[in-house]
């Protein structure tokens, strides 16, 4: 089978029906597919990928592993999620002439005498809300 998003779950089904499933990585049957992509091509060129003695096959993934690559997928997104928020509270900060570490943002959003409107006070305070070091300090 080509590897895909379900072909772990249905390796492991037919597994159990007692097949022997081989997954084949994309990219491996792309150089078979002879003319337009659809199921017939798409299969014509899994068997002739796999016939070859040198073919690479990807290791079938079980459920625990699946669950490691979700956390770390997850885990991936949040970091970057909050990347981009502490990089856009950062500049919209420097729209304002206030260049600050993020850590100090708190005492930023509480000084009075800095220029920043109190609609821009009040969209900080919801950033700096949604950020890690507010999470932070609340726990």
């Amino acid at each position: 089978m080509e590897s895909c998003g379900g072909a772990n779950h249905w390796a492991r089904v037919f597994q159990k029906k007692g097949h022997e499933v081989k997954l084949i990585s994309p990219q491996l049957v792309k150089p078979f597919v002879k003319t337009n992509k659809n199921d017939a091509n798409d299969a014509e060129a899994i068997v002739e990928a796999a016939s070859r003695a040198s073919m690479h096959f990807v290791p079938i993934k079980q459920v625990e592993q699946q669950d490691i690559q979700l956390f770390h997928r997850a885990r991936s997104r949040l970091v970057k999620n909050c990347t981009a928020l502490i990089n856009e509270i950062g500049g919209l900060n420097l729209k304002y002439g206030i260049a600050i570490p993020l850590g100090a943002l708190r005492l930023i959003i509480d000084d009075e005498s800095n220029e920043l409107t109190a609609s821009t006070r009040e969209l900080m305070q919801d950033l700096y809300d949604d950020s890690p070091y507010a999470l932070a300090i609340a726990v």
